[in-house]
C-alpha cells in the first residue's frame, strides 16, 4: 500500500491536484484554470470535456514534477463544486452540452411554475425552491437541448454533478455514482429517506433512471489510470461537495462545529448531528454519509464573497492585484460609513432576494479609493456574521470558533473585522486548501494510509479575538443592515442580532 494520497478539488474557477504524504502535509500541488463562459444573457457555463482534460493534465504534471514514484501513491479523493449541472452520453461518454453553472439561473421561469410545490420540496429536501440548485438546471438542459432529449427518450443519458461526471469519465464508464453531500443539493433527493425521490424527479420532469448510483461519501466508487498516466489503477474512495469537504478537513465532526468557506462565494456550514433542521433562513443538506452514519448540516451561502475582490482588480480596477486590498483597507478613515451591498446577483442566503441589487451607500466626502475597498471586504464579514446568527438561531447551540478556508484568509485585516462583527474567535489554518485536503484524509482514512492520524497533529491555527466593545459593534451591524434592507424587498429585509450569543439573538428590524 503506498504512503501518498491525491486530493482533487474540482472549483468554480479551476481544478486543483495536489499530493499529501502519510503525515498529511502537502509534498506538491498545481491548479489550472478553465474558461468560464458567459453569454450577453448572464448565463454561466464550463466546458466540461475542457475540465476533465485539465484534470488529467494536473495528474501528468504531478506524476512528472512531485517525484514520487506512483507505485507510492495509494489512492485518490475528489472534491467539486456542487449544484453543476452535467449532461453525457451512457454509452460513450460524451458531454452532449456545456455544463450549467451552480451561479446560472436561467432556469428561473422552471421554478416560478413550481412555486405551488415549494413547500413540499423544501419539506423533502431542506432546500428552498430555487434555479440555484440543479433539478431545474436538469429540467432545462431536458428542454431546450435536444441531444439530451434525444439520450432521455432512447436510454441513453447520464445527468449528474460534477463528481459523478468526473468519475464516469475517470472510470471509462464503469462507474455511475454520487454520494449525498452532492446529491443533497440537487432538490431531488430526499434527506431524511437518504435517497432519490420520485416524487420529486417527476415534478421537475427528470428521468430517475438518468441518475447516478447513491453511495456513501467514503465508498469504493471505483478505480482509474488517469487515461494511461498510472501503470495501475489505484482507487477513488471518497467524492463530496466541495464545502463539505472542507467540514470534515477542519474535523468539524461534532454538532455545533462551524466552518466558512470563502471562495468565488462563501459556504458558512454547521455540523447540527444525526437529524436535519428546518430554516426559513438557511438551508438544511447531508454533510455526508461515512460507515453507515449521516451526518447533517445547516449552511447559508453567499453568492460574492471572494468575487468582490475580483470585482475590485478586474471590473472597477481599484486595485491591480488581491494583495493591495489588505493596507489599502487600512488606510481607511476610521469613521467613514460607506457600505457596500455586492448584490450583483441578489442577495443569497439569510436574506434569500434574487432581485436585490448592488449598492454603495453611506458616502461622504471622506469616501475615497481606500474607504471603497475597506466596505468591499467589510461586505464579505458582515453577510458571513449574518448567516452565523440564523444558523446560531436555529441550530441552539451558537458558535463561539469559526474555523475558515479559502485564499481570502490570507487577509488578515478581513480576519480580524469578521471576528469583530461576528464575535468568534476566526481559526485559519497554515493551509488553504482544506476541501482537497479533506477527501484526502476521508480517502486516506478509507485505505488506512491515515488509520491513526489525529487532524489535530496536521493542521496548525492562527487566531484572531474580537476586539471591540458590543455598542461598536451594534452600531456597524446596524449601519449595515440599514444598507441591505435599501435593496431588499420588505419581506426580505434581513433580522437584527443584539447579541448573538442571547437568547434574543435575532429581533425583527424595524426600519
Amino acid at each position: 500500500m503506498g504512503s501518498y494520497m491525491i486530493g482533487l478539488d474540482q472549483s468554480t474557477q479551476g481544478t486543483k491536484a495536489i499530493l499529501f504524504n502519510d503525515l498529511g502535509n502537502i509534498v506538491y500541488k498545481h491548479a489550472r484554470s478553465h474558461t468560464q463562459l458567459i453569454n450577453d444573457q448572464g448565463w454561466v457555463s464550463h466546458d466540461l470535456d475542457e475540465i476533465y482534460g485539465n484534470v488529467i493534465q494536473l495528474i501528468n504534471d504531478l506524476v512528472e514534477h512531485s517525484h514520487v514514484p506512483v507505485r507510492d501513491i495509494a489512492g485518490v479523493g475528489i472534491s467539486v463544486q456542487r449544484e453543476t449541472a452535467a449532461a453525457w452520453a451512457r454509452d460513450t461518454g460524451n458531454s452532449l452540452a456545456n455544463a450549467i453553472v451552480w451561479q446560472d439561473a436561467r432556469a428561473a421561469a422552471i421554478t416560478n411554475q413550481l412555486t405551488d410545490a415549494a413547500d413540499k420540496v423544501k419539506a423533502k429536501t431542506g432546500l428552498p425552491l430555487s434555479p440555484y440548485f440543479t433539478a431545474a438546471k436538469f429540467a432545462w438542459l431536458l428542454q431546450n437541448v435536444p441531444a439530451v432529449k434525444q439520450a432521455a427518450d432512447t436510454g441513453n443519458l447520464c445527468l449528474g454533478t460534477m463528481d459523478s461526471w468526473l468519475l464516469y469519465r475517470l472510470t471509462r464508464g464503469q462507474a455511475f455514482k454520487t454520494e449525498p453531500s452532492n446529491a443533497s443539493r440537487t432538490q431531488l433527493f430526499n434527506i431524511h429517506t437518504v435517497a432519490w425521490d420520485a416524487q420529486l424527479c417527476q415534478l421537475f420532469g427528470v428521468p430517475q433512471d438518468a441518475l447516478a448510483a447513491v453511495v456513501s461519501s467514503n465508498a469504493l466508487f471505483g478505480e482509474t489510470t488517469f487515461d494511461g498516466i498510472f501503470p495501475q489503477p489505484i482507487p477513488i474512495h471518497c467524492m463530496l461537495g466541495d464545502s463539505q469537504a472542507a467540514l470534515y478537513g477542519h474535523g468539524c465532526t461534532a454538532p455545533g462545529d462551524v466552518k466558512a468557506t470563502i471562495g468565488t462565494g462563501s459556504s458558512v456550514m454547521m455540523n447540527i448531528g444525526d437529524q436535519p433542521i428546518q430554516s426559513a433562513d438557511v438551508v438544511a443538506s447531508i454533510g455526508w454519509r461515512i460507515n453507515g452514519r449521516t451526518a447533517y448540516v445547516a449552511e447559508g451561502n453567499i453568492n460574492y464573497a471572494g468575487a468582490v475582490i475580483k470585482w475590485l482588480t478586474e471590473d472597477v480596477q481599484l486595485i491591480q492585484s488581491a494583495a493591495e486590498a489588505e493596507p489599502l483597507a487600512r488606510q481607511a478613515v476610521a469613521a467613514d460609513q460607506t457600505y457596500l451591498i455586492p448584490a450583483f446577483s441578489g442577495l443569497g442566503a439569510p436574506y434569500w432576494d434574487a432581485t436585490a441589487t448592488a449598492t454603495l451607500t453611506g458616502m461622504t466626502r471622506t469616501t475615497g479609493r481606500a474607504e471603497i475597498i475597506r466596505a468591499a471586504l467589510d461586505s464579505i464579514a458582515y453577510q458571513i456574521s449574518d448567516i452565523l446568527a440564523a444558523i446560531d438561531q436555529k441550530a441552539g447551540q451558537p458558535a463561539t470558533t469559526l474555523k475558515v478556508d479559502g485564499g481570502v484568509t490570507a487577509n488578515s485585516y478581513l480576519m480580524q473585522f469578521l471576528s469583530n462583527i461576528a464575535n468568534v474567535t476566526v481559526s485559519v489554518p497554515d493551509i488553504e486548501e482544506l476541501s482537497a485536503f479533506g477527501v484526502a484524509y476521508c480517502a486516506g482514512r478509507a485505505l488506512t494510509v491515515y488509520g491513526q492520524l489525529k487532524l489535530n497533529t496536521v493542521l496548525n491555527y492562527h487566531h484572531y479575538q474580537n476586539a471591540i466593545d458590543d455598542d461598536q459593534r451594534q452600531n456597524l451591524l446596524a449601519g449595515w443592515h440599514r444598507a441591505v434592507r435599501g435593496v431588499c424587498h420588505e419581506e426580505a429585509a434581513p433580522r437584527n442580532h443584539n447579541n448573538r450569543h442571547q437568547d434574543n439573538l435575532m429581533t425583527a428590524a424595524k426600519s
